[in-house]
């Protein structure tokens, strides 16, 4: 028996338990059982008390308590009854979306977007502006704006805020795409706590965007359903992340899923970076030869999307290559791709992805299949913000909420 009754269970390998959702009994673990237990009401939106004591292993007077602890605390609330079954009908239980809120700023090297989260991870506010390699201080004002935008909605409450997560290219002002301005290498002195600080209480939490981008779904997206994946994120650049039994890998050195900058054989000879050809920059400069003027995924939309085959076919070709590789590797149960091309392009890049590695099954031991990313889209909705402290209260934001093990730094 473990304090404020936080029994359990066996559970885990072996059991038929998830194990990013599995209880422990290890000695003062209350907390950890606390964010299991949060987590697995906020990927199962109006689940029960015996289903959730199948899912975590605990027993159920733990989950009981842990439950009317949640429901004082405000983290969680009673949607309605479960009809159906014999007996008295058991209490759905769900997040609640406006106990916190928290902040993400997406800074990339064509835009810039801050959006304001629930607890639930909905999109409650969203400014983004189209700029090319903005500098701190532009990045600073658009923060600000959308601070005075978001204080104008009923719900927002500064106390109520628990983080701000930033998300940026890795090296941002050392390895451009394009031809930045002079000046962007100020990037390299920028302190974030002090720029997105404005309010003391308010932690800053600074990731790479693919890495935010594949934790992101993992809580909020198709992560619900595969606990093994890539995450393929195509902006102005490209990135990738890597999640493994339902944690993001970062790796050795922090960089798992890098396959931007991987060497692939050039159209007229030679090598060039893989980003050189899938990015959206890249598909600027496809259409720039053309004589298509092309600035954002808005005009790229708006397109006959005949006149993307050509680069649609040699941005497939130039992945598949490395895909290959990642089946071998990692054999993830699927590899997602997301980012700033439109959601409808991103489809068919999947598709073509899927017939080409399906022609060679014959030489793979497994094939992964490649979905578009729920959160594909501009603004991608996400907020990376966590405790402090991992033995914290339950006050923590989406990616805290999950069980820490040894690779996961925030």
């Amino acid at each position: 028996m473990l304090e404020d009754g936080l029994d359990e269970q066996p559970g885990g390998k072996g059991s038929g338990i998830d194990p990013s959702l599995s209880g422990t009994n290890l000695e003062r673990a209350g907390d950890h059982n606390l964010r299991v237990t949060l987590h697995a009401v906020r990927a199962n939106a109006g689940i029960t008390r015996p289903e959730l004591v199948d899912i975590t292993g605990l027993t159920a007077p733990a989950i009981a308590n842990i439950t009317r602890r949640l429901l004082v605390d405000g983290l969680i609330v009673e949607a309605g009854r479960k009809r159906g079954a014999r007996g008295q009908p058991a209490t759905r239980l769900a997040i609640n979306p406006e106990c916190y809120f928290s902040i993400g700023v997406n800074i990339d090297r064509d835009h810039c977007t801050v959006v304001l989260l629930d607890f639930e991870g909905n999109l409650r506010g969203r400014l983004s502006v189209e700029i090319a390699y903005a500098l701190p201080d532009d990045v600073a004002a658009i923060y600000r704006k959308a601070l005075q935008q978001f204080s104008r909605l009923s719900f927002f409450d500064p106390a109520r805020i628990i983080g701000v997560g930033v998300c940026r290219p890795d090296n941002i002002d050392r390895l451009a795409v394009s031809n930045p301005p002079p000046g962007y290498e100020q990037w390299a002195d920028v302190s974030f706590d002090e720029m997105f600080c404005t309010h003391a209480h308010w932690p800053v939490f600074v990731e790479n965007d693919a890495s935010a981008a594949a934790m992101g779904e993992m809580h909020f997206g198709l992560g619900r359903r595969y606990l093994s994946f890539l995450y393929i994120l195509v902006t102005a650049g490209l990135g990738s992340g890597v999640i493994v039994d339902g944690d993001y890998y970062h790796g050795a050195t922090g960089r798992s899923g890098e396959l931007g900058w991987l060497p692939v054989a050039a159209e007229h000879g030679g090598t060039c970076q893989l980003q050189d050809i899938v990015s959206v920059y890249a598909l600027y400069r496809f259409l720039a030869r053309q004589g298509i003027a092309a600035e954002t995924p808005d005009d790229i939309a708006r397109l006959n999307p005949a006149i993307l085959d050509g680069w649609v076919a040699q941005a497939v070709e130039a992945l598949v290559g490395p895909l290959v590789s990642v089946n071998c590797l990692l054999n993830p149960e699927v590899v997602l791709i997301g980012g700033r091309l439109p959601a409808a392009l991103i489809d068919e890049i999947a598709r073509r992805l899927n017939v080409a590695l399906q022609a060679r099954a014959g030489t793979l031991p497994a094939i992964a299949p490649v979905e578009r990313a729920i959160m594909s889209e501009d603004a991608p909705q996400w907020a990376l913000v966590s405790c402090r402290s991992p033995t914290a209260c339950c006050r923590c934001a989406p990616c805290c909420a999950k069980p820490r093990r040894g690779a996961l730094r925030l």
